[in-house]
């Protein structure tokens, strides 16, 4: 059965048709850009059956990847596993997973994703490297942005020193980076920011690799282009022929709201030449009622430096009565955030999951969360979480990374903290290394017996030991001791008078983030077939913030609520040093700072389905403020 194109529009479809040679989609907001793009991908598969060549497609969160991958599943019936649909991160890790050898990594290192792991290893680099006697004496914490950044650029060790120029104090932060990258390689470990920095320097230093991978994937698709920093430009680069680049982009230069972690406008034009792209625009919005529209228009005209030829968008939606979009002013941020509070109260209690409020800053989100709780409305602030928080939860995570990495100490430790919160019985991390001493170094082998040498434990507890030990130490069967685990951490729950009080309130909620992950993670395969050590990588590549609340308000940061949409948006501290930020204000009315707020405040405004509620107060947290330029360039 052949894909129906015939809900596409004419640039839509003439988009999804283009087979060979580099494409760039200039996709506004609620343009259908990512149907486009599943749609494209489901037609190459299904008019290439028999062919072997795979099919790339690259994204930056794992949610969008999934759900790309869930769109092709319902467009096609075969060949399904010849697209892989991954984010920059995990294709990275799969590289270095693959062909890390070459420079001194096994295909088993763990990821780091908490910031005191990164910074106890950045401290010892600091020490290493830096005399007692030099005036430049940083933290791990004040020093790990510059190293970020010098990852985020894709600079490799040899040309820190260069790439850093004449800023103070530039050779020992080389140094210090030269250092980090080399213990996170002599231990096996990796951190986001080097993943992408190692794969593209293998790609680069190994043709041979990067032949390879253009040889499987003959097709290279990427969404929201946009946002990606130098070194995911980079490793593109790195596996589309720049000779005959099969490369289709989806982008939008007017929501490039990521300069802070590397983006740049300036990495749009160079696509363009570099790879000679061709252009498709879609302009035709299905998401905004028609007076949005056209304030966004009115904003976004005010930017310098576009895509010379951008299209403004334009409305699909008839045109209703006015009144999709309100604006209001307040006294002070507290009558605004009681405002809120009070239209979300006569609002239908389902109705709420269809609501958002939007701020430029976290501060500000906070306020209106206690006045939705003042009045018994449920709210919800999206809060990355790059590790589980919970006792049972860390103590399972924490375990399996000991089984993957069998002398690592800080994983012991985190395992006998949780195990204490668990069973009140501490063990001297030096107790175990020390039996481990005469057990080949295997610090989970010799926790785990002197765990079941303990008198003072459970019936269930001890059950669990032996299984521990059969399933993760002798068969190496990760899933099982996964399920055994939790049955154990159920009994133990159920036996809350033994552990101490908190130890068990978000089990519950992070045992569903648990196994949904798992089922994301394996989804497709067989988990037999999935190594410890991928698992784990997957698992540390994903965040772990907690679902959405049955009937709550949703009230996110702009930046979080990219790539969303809800019927009605209410978009808070509209003035200036809010939105605009305070920076951004102090660079200049043409800095690209100011650019970038206003790119935030369009791609805020564009949520909207519905209705668009715009406020603005005269005070914020007792300082006397100026209604923001934004409004007056959207003409309301």
């Amino acid at each position: 059965m052949s894909i129906d194109l015939a809900s596409l529009n004419s640039t839509q479809l003439q988009a999804v048709e283009w087979q060979d040679g580099p494409l760039l989609v200039l996709a506004g907001p609620g343009s259908g850009k990512t149907r486009v793009l599943t749609f494209r991908i489901a037609r190459l598969i299904e008019q290439s059956q028999g062919e072997r060549f795979r099919i790339l497609g690259i994204t930056f969160t794992n949610k969008a990847a999934a759900e790309m991958r869930n769109r092709i599943d319902g467009l096609v019936t075969e060949g399904r596993d010849r697209a892989l649909l991954t984010t920059f991160h995990s294709f990275s890790a799969e590289i270095l997973r693959q062909h890390g050898s070459h420079i001194g990594l096994k295909p088993d290192f763990t990821i780091l994703s908490e910031p005191a792991d990164r910074q106890a290893i950045l401290g010892q680099s600091i020490k290493a490297v830096i005399r007692n006697d030099s005036d430049f004496r940083p933290t791990p914490e004040q020093l790990l942005p510059a190293l970020d950044r010098l990852l985020a650029d894709s600079v490799s060790p040899a040309m820190a020193k260069k790439h850093l120029g004449k800023q103070p104090y530039a050779d020992e932060i080389a140094d210090v980076y030269v250092d980090y990258r080399r213990r996170l390689v002599e231990a096996n470990q990796m951190d986001f920011g080097s993943l992408l920095a190692a794969a593209v320097e293998l790609l680069e230093q190994k043709p041979a690799i990067a032949k390879q991978i253009r040889r499987t994937y003959r097709y290279v698709c990427v969404d929201e282009f946009q946002d990606t920093n130098a070194a995911q430009y980079r490793l593109l680069a790195s596996i589309v022929l720049e000779t005959t680049p099969n490369l289709f982009v989806v982008a939008d230069d007017d929501q490039i709201i990521y300069q802070w972690t590397g983006a740049s406008p300036q990495r749009m034009e160079d696509l363009r030449s570099r790879f000679a792209m061709r252009v498709i625009q879609l302009p035709e919005n299905y998401r905004c009622p028609p007076e949005v529209i056209d304030l966004a228009n009115n904003l976004i005209r005010h930017n310098e430096h576009r895509s010379h030829d951008k299209k403004d968008l334009s409305a699909h939606k008839a045109v209703k009565s006015k009144g999709s979009v309100t604006v209001k002013k307040f006294e002070d941020f507290e009558q605004e955030a009681e405002w809120i509070a009070e239209r979300m109260g006569h609002m239908p209690v389902s109705a709420r999951t269809h609501c958002v409020v939007l701020a430029r800053t976290k501060k500000l989100l906070e306020k209106v969360v206690d006045a939705l709780n003042a009045k018994s409305i449920s709210a919800y602030i999206a809060i990355r979480k790059n590790e589980f928080q919970s006792p049972p939860l860390r103590w399972l995570h924490s375990m399996l990374r000991l089984a993957n990495s069998r002398q690592d100490r800080e994983q012991l430790r985190r395992v006998c903290a949780a195990y204490y919160s668990l069973e009140g019985l501490n063990f001297r991390i030096d107790d175990v290394i020390a039996r481990a001493a005469v057990e080949n170094g295997d610090f989970l082998r010799s926790w785990i017996a002197i765990a079941s040498e303990q008198r003072a434990v459970e019936p269930y507890t001890k059950k669990m030991l032996r299984q521990t030990a059969s399933t993760l130490l002798d068969h190496l069967d990760h899933w099982a001791f996964i399920n055994s685990a939790f049955e154990w951490l159920e009994q133990a729950e159920a036996n809350i008078g033994i552990a101490p009080e908190g130890t068990f309130d978000e089990f519950k909620e992070e045992s569903q983030i648990w196994r949904a992950l798992e089922d994301e993670i394996t989804k497709g395969i067989q988990r037999s077939e999935m190594p410890l050590h991928n698992f784990l990588q997957e698992l540390d590549l994903r965040s772990k913030e907690r679902p959405v609340p049955p009937n709550a308000v949703r009230c996110f940061t702009i930046h979080a609520s990219k790539g969303m949409e809800f019927k009605h948006v209410f978009l808070i501290g509209l003035v200036e040093d809010q939105l605009p930020s305070w920076a951004a204000v102090k660079k200049g009315s043409n800095s690209q700072e100011m650019n970038e707020e206003r790119r935030n405040c369009f791609v805020a405004i564009t949520r909207s389905e519905e209705t668009l509620t715009l406020t603005y107060a005269a005070t914020y947290f007792g300082y006397s403020k100026q209604p923001s330029r934004f409004l007056a360039e959207m003409g309301v």
